[in-house]
């Protein structure tokens, strides 16, 4: 019996160390993505053509939307770190966004587009 729950440790702590390695590296390739996007970003940024929105994401500013893949591939990785954020802190996805939009503000940069909790925007 004995030898039976210590097996079952062991395979139950070895699951555990290989989900938190894949949840690694699961997290080492979203920081890739994210930061080969940050050239195309900033200068679609510099540009005006996007603007940071008052729930943590990029969104565009007019009709055109060029580069949409690194915006949406920008914004689906985003969306998937403030979901791990909010379970590991208890709380909700869009208040994870909601609190990293004001962050963003607060540190943005001057010339760019962001948008206010009311949901007018402002060039800082």
């Amino acid at each position: 019996m004995r030898n039976n729950i210590s097996k079952l440790l062991l395979i139950s702590v070895a699951t555990l160390i290989s989900l938190f390695i894949v949840s690694m590296s699961q997290a080492d390739s979203v920081k890739e993505r994210m930061a080969a996007r940050i050239p195309a970003i900033n200068s679609l940024m510099d540009e005006g053509v996007i603007g940071e929105n008052n729930q943590g994401f990029l969104e565009y500013r007019s009709g055109a939307r060029p580069q949409q893949d690194v915006v949406n591939g920008e914004n689906q990785d985003r969306s998937s770190v403030y979901q791990a954020i909010a379970k590991n802190q208890g709380a909700s996805a869009a208040l994870v966004g909601q609190r990293r939009a004001q962050m963003i503000v607060e540190n943005g940069k001057a010339g760019r587009w962001y948008q206010k909790p009311d949901g007018s925007w402002f060039k800082k």
